[in-house]
Formats: C-alpha cells, sequence, structure tokens
C-alpha cells in the first residue's frame, strides 16, 4: 500500500510509526520496545504475546490458532512476530510479553506513627468437645473470648468460621484470630503473622505494601502499571469508557492486576494472601469510584460531584479482592471530584496540616492535586496537566523505562544526554522533555513562548521546526529523537495549569509567592524532576532550591499509616474535612493566570499581583 500505519504500545506508552503489512514484532524491536521471545519470532515459542485494543491488523495465522486459547483469541491476543500492521492500531502488552518496566515509584517518605491497628490478634485454645461439652465451635470461641477478653457479644465472620472450624481441628483447638471491634475477622494457626495490605491506586501505577500489624513492619513493596491503562492513559478518558461501555471492565480489569501483586508479594516473604486481615487504598477521586463500582459520569460534568467523600469500609471480597475471607477494605476519604484520597494521603504522610509557616504539598501526574497550608488553613485545587508528563502526546515520548532520556544538558552546539539505567537512548520520558526545554530556554535556543530561535540544532520539517537532541548513530533505535515545537506546547500546557493553580490558591490566601517556606512535591514524575528546571520555565515558583523536598509515594505512606493505626486514620478523616477546595475554573481571573502561566518565564509567571 506504501502508506504509514501508526502504532501506539501500551502500558510503556512508546508510539510511533510503522510501514503497512510490518510485522508488529519487528516494528517493536526496531523501536526499542523489549517483546519476549525464545524462537527470535519464528512463531514458534508463544512468547510474544499482545492485545489488539482497536485498529486493523493481518487474519489469524494457523500458527496463532495453536499457539492460543480460544479465550485469549476472543480477547484479541495475537503473537506479534506474526501480526501484521494494515491501518493505526493500538497494541497492550501484557507483563509476561514485557522485558522492560516502567520505574515505578513505591518508596517515599513520611512520618512515623505509634502501631494501633484496627485489627487485633489474639491466640485462643479452646477446650475439644466432649459428650457432656457439645457445644458448637462458634459459641466455644464467643465463651472463650467473654471470659478471657470480656467480650459478651461478638459476630464471626462466614469466611473466618470456615477456616475456624478445620483449623482447630488440625490444631489441637489452638487457633489464632483477628478481631476487628467485635467481629472476628479472620482465622490462622498460632504463629501466623497478622498481615495488613496498604495500596496506593494511580492512574499509571499500582503500589502496594504488605504489613505486619502488630510491628508496622513493612514486609513487602512492590509496583505495577495500572493495567487500566489499555483503555485510557488519563482519568478523563477511563471516564468515557465507563460511560460509553459501563464501569466492569475497569473495575475488573484493576481488581485482578492488584490481586496479581498480591500473590507476588506474599509469594516473596512465602505468606499467603490468605492472612491479610485489612487492606487500606487510596487514590484519586475517578480510580476511586472506577475501583469501587461507583458511578463516573458526574466527576466529569459541572460541578463535579463525586458520588462519595467520606471514608468507606466494605468487605475486600464484595470488590473481589482475594484476600482473607472476612478483612475489610477501608478507603480515606475524597476531598472534591478531583482531588481524592491520594492526596488526603500526601497532607496525612507529609504532616502539610499542622506546619506552622506557608507550605505547599503537590502530588504531580496526569491530574495534579495541590493543597496551601497558611496559619492552619488548608486550601486545594485540581489541575489538568495531562500526561505529557508520562510522555504521551510528545513526538518521541515514552514512559520512565531503562533507556528513556531523564536529563539532558546543553553547552552551546553540544548536546548532552543521560538515560535510565544509562541504556543507549530511546526517547524522552516526562522529566527528561522539561529538563530538555529548560535546557533550550537557558541556551537561548527558544523564547519564552517556546518558539524556536535560529540554532545550528535547529531545523525545518514539514511537521514544523524541531530540535535534534540525539542523532541516529547514538540512539537505541537508529533513529533521530528530536523535540518539536508541538513537544514544548504540550509542556506548557501542563507546567501552565500547574503555575495557575498555585497562583490562584496563593491569591486566595492573600500571600505572595516568596513567603512560601516549603514546597513538597511528591509522586513518580515530582520524584526524578530536576526542580532547577522546573523553576527555570515557571512550573515552579524561583525559590531557594533548599525549600524543595521531594517525598516519593508520600500517598502510599500515608495509606501505611492508616493501615497500622486508628489515630491516623481518625486524623485523615480530619483533614479532608478541614480542606477548602477551590475549583480553578469558576475563578474569575483563571483564564488570564492560565494564558500568563503559559510563558516559559519565572519572571512572568510568578508576580505577587496575581
Amino acid at each position: 500500500m506504501g502508506r504509514n500505519c501508526r502504532i501506539d504500545f501500551q502500558p510503556i506508552g512508546r508510539r510511533t510509526q510503522a510501514e503497512w503489512g510490518a510485522r508488529i514484532f519487528q516494528v517493536a524491536c526496531k523501536e526499542g520496545v523489549g517483546l519476549a521471545s525464545l524462537c527470535g519470532g519464528k512463531g514458534t515459542c508463544g512468547k510474544c504475546k499482545v492485545r489488539i485494543l482497536s485498529g486493523e491488523v493481518s487474519p489469524l495465522d494457523d500458527r496463532e490458532k495453536r499457539s492460543l486459547s480460544a479465550e485469549e483469541i476472543a480477547q484479541g491476543y495475537r503473537l506479534a512476530c506474526l501480526t501484521r500492521v494494515v491501518g493505526d492500531i493500538q497494541v497492550d502488552i501484557p507483563i509476561e510479553s514485557l522485558l522492560v518496566s516502567q520505574r515505578l515509584q513505591v518508596s517515599g517518605e513520611g512520618r512515623d506513627a505509634v502501631v494501633d491497628p484496627v485489627i487485633q490478634a489474639i491466640t485462643v485454645s479452646l477446650s475439644p468437645p466432649s459428650q457432656t461439652d457439645n457445644r458448637s465451635d462458634q459459641a466455644r470461641l464467643a465463651d472463650y473470648l467473654a471470659e478471657t477478653c470480656g467480650l459478651p457479644h461478638i459476630q464471626i465472620d462466614l469466611g473466618a468460621q470456615r477456616q475456624l472450624s478445620t483449623i482447630l481441628r488440625e490444631d489441637d483447638w489452638q487457633a489464632r484470630i483477628a478481631l476487628r471491634g467485635t467481629e472476628v475477622v479472620t482465622a490462622g494457626r498460632v504463629g501466623d503473622r497478622l498481615l495488613g495490605l496498604a495500596v496506593d491506586l494511580g492512574t499509571t501505577s499500582i503500589a502496594a505494601y504488605l504489613t505486619d500489624l502488630e510491628t508496622g513492619k513493612v514486609l513487602a513493596a512492590k509496583g505495577m502499571m495500572n493495567p487500566q491503562i489499555a483503555y485510557g492513559e488519563d482519568v478523563v478518558s477511563r471516564i468515557s469508557y465507563a460511560i460509553d461501555h459501563g464501569g466492569e471492565t475497569l473495575q475488573r480489569t484493576v481488581v485482578d492486576g492488584l490481586n496479581r501483586l498480591v500473590r507476588e508479594l506474599c509469594s516473596e516473604r512465602e505468606l499467603a494472601p490468605e492472612g491479610i486481615a485489612e487492606v487500606v487504598l487510596v487514590g484519586n477521586t475517578a480510580m476511586h469510584h472506577l475501583f469501587l463500582g461507583l458511578p463516573v459520569r458526574p466527576l466529569i460534568l459541572a460541578p463535579y460531584v463525586p458520588a462519595v467523600t467520606g471514608s468507606l469500609v466494605t468487605k475486600a471480597r464484595d470488590i473481589g479482592l482475594a484476600v482473607s475471607p472476612g478483612a475489610y477494605l477501608y478507603t480515606l476519604p475524597n476531598i472534591a471530584g478531583f482531588v481524592g484520597a491520594d492526596h488526603v494521603g500526601v497532607l496525612l504522610a507529609t504532616g502539610l496540616y499542622e506546619m506552622r509557616t506557608p507550605a505547599i504539598a503537590i502530588d504531580i501526574g496526569t491530574n495534579t492535586e495541590i493543597t496551601l497550608s497558611v496559619n492552619g488553613q488548608l486550601r486545594s485545587c485540581s489541575c489538568a496537566s495531562g500526561p505529557a508528563f508520562e510522555g504521551a502526546h510528545i513526538k518521541d515520548g515514552m514512559r520512565a523505562v531503562a533507556g528513556a532520556i531523564e536529563r539532558v544538558r546543553i553547552d552551546g552546539d553540544s548536546v548532552a544526554v543521560e538515560t535510565i539505567d544509562d541504556q543507549p537512548p530511546l526517547g524522552l520520558c516526562g522529566s527528561g522533555v522539561l529538563d530538555a526545554i529548560a535546557e533550550l530556554l537557558r541556551a537561548g535556543i527558544i523564547d519564552e513562548m517556546g518558539k524556536f530561535r535560529p540554532h545550528p540544532g535547529v531545523r525545518h520539517t514539514e511537521r514544523g521546526k524541531e530540535f535534534l537532541l540525539v542523532p541516529r548513530d547514538q540512539s537505541g533505535t537508529g533513529k533521530e529523537i528530536t523535540l518539536t515545537e508541538k513537544d514544548i506546547s504540550e509542556i506548557q500546557l501542563a507546567k501552565g495549569a500547574i503555575a495557575s493553580g498555585i497562583s490562584i490558591l496563593l491569591k486566595n490566601a492573600q500571600i505572595p509567592w516568596h513567603e512560601i517556606d516549603r514546597v513538597i512535591i511528591a509522586g513518580a514524575f515530582g520524584t526524578y524532576i530536576n526542580v532547577a528546571s522546573a523553576i527555570r520555565i515557571g512550573m515552579l515558583p524561583p525559590l531557594p532550591v533548599h525549600r524543595f523536598s521531594q517525598v516519593g509515594n508520600a500517598a502510599g505512606v500515608g495509606a501505611k499509616l492508616a493501615l497500622i493505626s486508628k489515630t491516623q486514620r481518625q486524623m485523615a478523616e480530619e483533614i479532608a474535612r478541614q480542606v477548602n477546595h477551590l475549583e480553578l475554573t469558576g475563578y474569575p481571573a483563571y483564564p488570564r493566570v492560565f494564558a500568563n502561566a503559559l510563558r516559559l518565564s519565572p519572571a512572568a509567571n510568578w508576580r505577587d499581583d496575581g
């Protein structure tokens, strides 16, 4: 046909053009997308499974019919080495077929807390039944707890009862139970650990922490890409999918992914998921609602009202989580339609709510959440910063995987780049794009409106002007890596949204930017950005660098605090009640502030006149 087709590789966010009729495997290899293969693309090993999410590909090959199950074929799975591109397509690469994984932020900084979970472990030793004592197992346990613990009325979850009756008879009428209030939620063997699970359900990634509820120690922590990415990179796309197709697929997809993550965590420590007696989850409001199967249409319609803002407690099994049958799921409260429980977790972990001097917490992502603390008052807003910081909508953009450019330095006509894991450069992740723009600005190669000035590295193409960052003989794909004016515009929109959000919060609190004593940057993207570069392009206030702190996955830390401490759980609910949410689109001066914030200039962006 002689025409090019667009291929969108998910979940790594790599986009490219391929010739009509090219095999997906060869395109992936050429683009540095690592697909598993033992046969080198000959169609015999069946390891390079991908799922066609949309678009046209060649008919199913007989070898694929032998390698794939009927269920896989029905779900759109193909072998990348045998499938040809005959139109624009979107391809999902399952985790088992992907040789590279995105750098995920699991660790985070935060405060410690006294261990005081809602779950209490009790070892029980019951008298066995006899001809003269034929009480039921339930009654026997209830009487024991009334006598030894002063609990006259207890309930036993049906799943816990099933566990208990078997264990008592196998272990000489001894067992270890988990008590939540007056309810027995799980039963195990004497010596078993009392386990809890904290989860940060992000739009892009999921972080989970397997925790010993008696010591508060994290036994294992792990992250994974949110498998919902196959249905949209940002929250609005996923909400739209749920509206058009129902939310069941998105809910099932993320629950299945989390269950897989739980199995991996438990396997690391040779523990059983059935030992997890409590789960605490945080996420932005949309992720929270999709996970719980709540309606999401109101979130994208003014006035953007969520179905639930308060904390929720429900049986984990009702959501589909494969943990202890009687375990409960607790979700931290949301603040507003686009300021969710994850941000409450950040505020809890960082202690922003009790800081005495003006401070800001920013959780940067496809949706950026910001809270300003002044004199004990909390003001928050959300900014639709979009997926550009994930490498989306950038010509040579990609997610933060091995080979992604994350640092750029321009010295005269020379360009130096640093990549994740020091691999040959494949493209630009979000921090790399931001760094490149800051360097172009510092070197005078672009002006504050993001337009290129004459320079040996700038050239004209049919797509417009672009700057050469990596020549083809130095890249890992054999292709040039460039930054276009359109790429710069995408980052301007993202950084403008964040800068205008901060500006309006400051204006509302009637304090100038230079009085901010501390800026806390949370989230995976926030962990790796060059703060000096973010200041240079006007995304963050031009404060001394020592006032900034990058705290990693503070939302996950907040979830862990709420898991191990009733006091911290109560504090999270109080924080959510204290926050005054500002809807930016309702602020009269927002269009002017946002337009001004598009300029790549700290002086223009941060003026005390708002």
